[in-house]
């Protein structure tokens, strides 16, 4: 079978082509822009992914369609737009893929989502589970969520079966955004004011757990139209995750105390609210019913995790 693997030169979508093509099925990449490709998959050139792409001739006998290609997130947002910046990308140009896969008869669709469409933070020990209300804050979230509204009407509509995976923050070799400042903070020994936060707790994906998930959502019978949320397992406080990062890295975390109020303050100064959350509040998914509907385990332990990531990193 052909599997297309869309966003085929990302941090995710590579990874998957590798993982698909490894494991004896067909794999064919959609990218943006000209790629050199990579061994065992064939790659064709989509352009930008909105609602007038033409999929046709990637689809040409695909039973399976990964969509991992989105606008992401962004910190730094500079479109002066952002909500109909993700729609026209994250909403439009899905659907339009979407209903181009149905047409051609792909069996099914698994949509890499956000875990931003339940929300952007937990009480600790309440996380999120798959089947909560959504509640998206942000412009990408709403985006997702939207796009997630459209597939399961599409999946109605056709009888193609779409799967959602709504995972949280993805790390491993070639990490970019906040986790690559973190790794380059603990190279260079720079003293961090975080020793607080040890009862905080977030989940997190390593890069090779969420690739082996959507592996196994291509074909276990029991995804079919279904939504899963993805994690490690093991959920770590933001002091937990700097000193296990640090030794992955061979790089001790040096942590200093700092009262969170004190660091919720300066975050309030800077007009930063969102650091002060990312770093000290909570955000933890339950991945019981991805457990035992798939009876799916994460491969990867999180210390193998971070030290694959360091690996990359230090590379």
């Amino acid at each position: 079978m052909t599997v297309l693997v869309t966003g085929a030169n990302g941090f995710v979508g590579s990874t998957l082509c590798s993982k698909i093509a490894r494991d004896g099925m067909q794999t064919r990449g959609a990218v943006r822009l000209c790629s050199a490709g990579q061994r065992n998959t064939e790659t064709i050139n989509v352009g930008e992914v909105s609602s007038k792409t033409n999929w046709f001739s990637a689809l040409e006998n695909v039973q399976q369609v990964v969509h991992c290609a989105a606008r992401v997130h962004m910190v730094n947002e500079r479109s002066s737009t952002p909500l109909a910046a993700f729609r026209s990308v994250n909403v439009e140009g899905t659907a339009n893929l979407a209903r181009q896969a149905a047409a051609t008869g792909v069996r099914r669709f698994v949509f890499l989502s956000s875990v931003k469409v339940n929300g952007e933070f937990t009480e600790t020990g309440q996380p999120f589970t798959a089947d909560d209300a959504p509640a998206p804050k942000d412009p990408y979230g709403v985006s997702k969520y939207e796009a997630e509204k459209l597939l399961r009407k599409i999946a109605a509509e056709t009888g193609m079966e779409v799967v959602i995976i709504r995972p949280p923050l993805v790390y491993g070799p070639g990490v970019k955004a906040n986790f690559e400042s973190m790794m380059r903070w603990l190279m260079r020994g720079v003293p961090l004011p975080l020793a607080a936060m040890t009862n905080n707790r977030r989940s997190l994906v390593a890069l090779d757990n969420l690739v082996d998930l959507i592996v196994t959502c291509l074909n276990h019978p029991a995804a079919a139209n279904q939504t899963f949320l993805v994690s490690d397992g093991e959920d770590l406080s933001s002091a937990q995750l700097l000193k296990r990062m640090g030794a992955a890295m061979g790089h001790p975390a040096h942590l200093f105390y700092m009262p969170p109020a004190l660091l919720k303050l300066g975050a309030s100064v800077l007009n930063k609210p969102g650091i002060y959350q990312r770093l000290c509040g909570s955000l933890q998914l339950d991945i019981a019913k991805t457990r035992q509907l798939l009876g799916w385990i994460p491969p990867v332990s999180v210390d193998e995790g971070l030290r694959r990531a360091a690996e990359g990193f230090r590379s």
